[in-house]
């Protein structure tokens, strides 16, 4: 009975021990000692590219609202491959969707709205700031 104690003992042992090896092998990061490092300071928002698109439609120029916008532009590179990018917003109440980051040079912008005539078109960005007006027409009416 003696000998069965004293294997117990030993299994309890190595257990404990093969749990607290792996935190021996890898001690707790330590903080770093500059509080300056420990927190990030908050980066400024640069103001960069933006697109704005007004989308009206009908005779009474009417704001369409929750058209889907997809603005698709071609990244040139000389060596690679041409990188193509897709961004898909939504127009809001007033008909106004913005692109935030938006490029500059030629860019596809398509507009799709219930109801409404599917829209397409490339344009030239050449401000940080422009503003593209898109005009939208009721689809024929088939009989």
């Amino acid at each position: 009975m003696n000998r069965f104690f004293i294997h117990r003992l030993l299994l309890a042992a190595l257990t404990l021990g093969a749990a607290v090896a792996p935190v021996a092998l890898f001690p707790a990061q330590q903080p770093p000692k500059d509080k300056a490092a420990a927190k990030p300071k908050p980066q400024k928002p640069t103001p960069g590219n933006r697109l704005t698109i007004e989308v009206t439609g009908g005779e009474k120029n009417a704001p369409v609202e929750n058209a889907s916008v997809y603005v698709k532009f071609v990244e040139q590179r000389r060596l690679k491959k041409d990188k193509k990018y897709e961004l898909n917003v939504k127009t809001n109440r007033e008909g106004v969707a913005h692109v935030p980051d938006s490029p500059e040079g030629k860019v596809l912008i398509q507009v799709i709205a219930e109801g409404w005539k599917t829209f397409g078109r490339w344009y030239e960005i050449t401000e940080a700031q422009q503003t593209i007006q898109i005009h939208l027409e009721k689809p024929p009416r088939w009989y």
